[in-house]
């Protein structure tokens, strides 16, 4: 393998007595999609804004493309883009403006900034709306042109966090589209994201981050294998009664689960168990046999309970 493009030892973090991020070892290859997927207060964000150079690490060891962001930021930040959670457009200017302005602060000349924006409204399917004001388009739209103007100084690593937090599941799609394509160009990616579907359609590996701390590591279908079975039983009941009916279905598959609004039952084989549940006499409102997922993992490990 080549050396990795981001590389982190011990790497730790702390605001004051609070430690937000708790000696945590990574290592990101080239023209991978690396995910960082963990609740609200895990470190996530903590651990990206010192990858992007914004944050001095409080201890440990980081090294992105082999520098040392504390004495070579503006080297590194010369050669990523971020894209931050919350759009950070001119919305009073017009969307070429936008990139043109972001590329001058990389010292393109102003014809190399036009050539590269007529190339990157094109990627993010912004052509027809290149002279329209910001503040006039859709989420998704403005979400595509935040991509496409952290690509104007052709970055080979791109850092997202929460890319399609907000959008619509058609306007997820096409972000989803415009992301692999970059992979195919050989775009090293890293994303934090709360939706699952988005880190088992993007990410080659992740981690799960909680308190801090990294808790699992690997592939999406790697890490469905290690801690989920290959099918997951849901049954509902009468409200207010699924602590009752999980006590009846104690030892039915690998594990069970009681939800406010449904209890899981872990099997390899969800219908062997919903068969088993009727034998047991139990007739629930409904019942659904499903493949497990990785969201299945993720609050297997980080909990149910709401982080504020």
């Amino acid at each position: 393998m080549s050396e990795p493009l981001i590389r982190a030892h011990h790497l730790v973090k702390k605001f004051g007595d609070f430690t937000a991020v708790d000696g945590i070892d990574v290592e990101v290859q080239p023209g991978e999609a690396f995910g960082f997927l963990g609740p609200n207060g895990a470190g996530k964000s903590s651990t990206m804004r010192m990858i992007s150079c914004v944050s001095k690490p409080t201890d440990g060891t980081l090294r992105i493309f082999g520098l040392d962001p504390v004495t070579d930021g503006p080297k590194i930040r010369a050669r990523i883009g971020v894209v931050p959670q919350l759009d950070t457009l001119d919305t009073e200017l017009s969307v070429q403006e936008n990139l043109w302005i972001y590329g001058r602060f990389f010292d393109l000349s102003r014809a190399e900034c036009r050539r590269r924006t007529t190339e990157l409204l094109d990627f993010a399917q912004l052509t027809e709306r290149a002279e329209s004001v910001v503040d006039d388009l859709s989420g998704g739209m403005k979400r595509r042109l935040s991509i496409a103007r952290s690509l104007i100084n052709e970055p080979s690593l791109l850092l997202l966090d929460e890319p399609t937090t907000g959008l619509d599941p058609q306007a997820r799609h096409v972000l989803w589209d415009r992301l692999y394509r970059l992979k195919q160009q050989g775009v090293t990616l890293v994303l934090t994201t709360h939706y699952m579907d988005e880190a088992e359609q993007l990410c080659d590996r992740l981690v799960v981050m909680d308190q801090g701390r990294i808790v699992a590591e690997g592939s999406p279908r790697s890490l469905i294998e290690q801690y989920a079975t290959r099918e997951v039983l849901e049954l509902r009941f009468a409200a207010g009664t699924n602590d009752q009916f999980a006590d009846q279905l104690h030892g039915l598959g690998s594990r069970q689960e009681a939800l406010p609004d449904r209890v899981l039952v872990y099997a390899d084989d969800g219908e062997a168990a919903l068969q088993e549940v009727h034998q047991r006499g139990m007739r629930p409102e409904s019942a659904l046999v499903r493949r497990a997922s990785l969201e299945d993992v993720f609050l297997l490990l980080t909990g149910r309970t709401l982080a504020d």
